[in-house]
């Protein structure tokens, strides 16, 4: 995943179910080309925090993005004249299933493999987009300092610079991605658009806000995969977010954590009466969901005995504009629950 570490599973995940709603969205954010305010020659400086660091950018004109959350970033703004190609893992979703596959069709697929620095290198690269942790990574040589040494600029995902070392930076997920638009814009030189386009996504997360279903939460439970363990979702990732916005209540959002591993025993004593199941490939929704039913750790949630599944698209639940799209159908979901 964009922004989780390495030995996540959900680095191995690739997405099945269809866009549904972001092909609608898609028409709010992507637009016709931003106009850059350099006209290809001149360099254009300014600067930008890198998570918590101060970083001067010249706008980019060669940029490398890893997984979706990163590209769909860009595209959202109208960059894809100023991106070079993109590195997309065999586990992640089809770019074909995209609100923006318009925009992957018109640059380079660089690498269906983890980002590593010669990759980068190769594609004369200029500015590169990851999360820390899971693109960027000091165990296989690739961080924005190494990067910074070779003259490669980057950026690293907000939400992913929770632990990023001497300049951690932490925002609610949501707050992330807004703040990731508008500093892209600001290195792009595209601030009006970007202002433009998160403006769209607020006032999305309003309308869904100010209908969520009144009185107590229903405690949600997010599944990512895991047997021995589940693998859930802490208060730093988007999912988060997308529970509390819609009316829902993350049984672990007292877990100041991003992706990580939790014991049965708790999920059982939160007693869900929603589980999300995050899509992806390798273990698709459909074989999660028969693991719980299965499970004597789980067959009696009050989730599973009602058959209260949600399943939320890998696109939806990193940190990229499709996280909206989630909260959206997560929303309608939970007020049409029957409690």
């Amino acid at each position: 995943m964009l922004n989780r570490p390495l030995d996540s599973p959900l680095n191995r995940a690739r997405r099945r179910a269809a866009v549904g709603s972001a092909a609608a969205a898609a028409l709010l954010l992507s637009g016709c080309e931003a106009d850059v305010e350099t006209d290809g020659k001149e360099s254009r400086k300014v600067t930008v925090k890198r998570c918590g660091e101060p970083v001067e950018y010249t706008t980019p004109k060669r940029a490398v993005a890893y997984e979706g959350g990163s590209a769909d970033k860009l595209f959202s703004l109208g960059l894809a004249d100023h991106v070079y190609g993109y590195v997309m893992p065999p586990a992640n979703p089809p770019v074909s299933e995209s609100p923006w596959a318009s925009d992957y069709a018109r640059v380079k697929k660089l690498s269906d493999d983890l980002l590593n620095k010669e990759l980068v290198v190769d594609a004369k690269a200029d500015f590169v987009v990851a999360g820390w942790n899971s693109g960027f990574s000091d165990q296989r040589g690739i961080t924005p300092k190494i990067l910074d040494k070779l003259r490669i600029q980057s950026f690293l995902h907000t939400e992913s610079c929770y632990n990023y070392p001497k300049f951690p930076e932490r925002k609610a997920p949501f707050d992330a991605l807004h703040t990731d638009l508008e500093r892209l814009g600001k290195i792009f030189g595209v601030e009006k658009r970007a202002e433009k386009v998160v403006d769209g996504l607020k006032k999305r997360e309003r309308a869904v806000e100010s209908k969520a279903p009144k009185g107590d939460p229903p405690p949600v439970f997010l599944y990512d995969s895991g047997t021995d363990q589940p693998f859930t979702a802490g208060n730093q990732v988007p999912p988060d977010d997308i529970i509390e916005k819609a009316g829902g209540r993350n049984i672990f959002s007292g877990l100041n954590e991003r992706w990580t591993q939790v014991g049965w025993e708790s999920v059982t004593k939160a007693e869900p009466e929603v589980v999300i199941i995050l899509d992806y490939g390798d273990k698709p929704a459909e074989k999660k969901i028969d693991f719980l039913k299965k499970s004597p750790r789980t067959r009696e949630l009050p989730a599973v005995k009602k058959d209260n599944f949600f399943i939320l698209d890998y696109n939806e639940g990193i940190s990229g504009p499709r996280n909206v799209d989630g909260l959206e159908k997560f929303g309608k979901y939970l007020r049409k629950l029957k409690r």
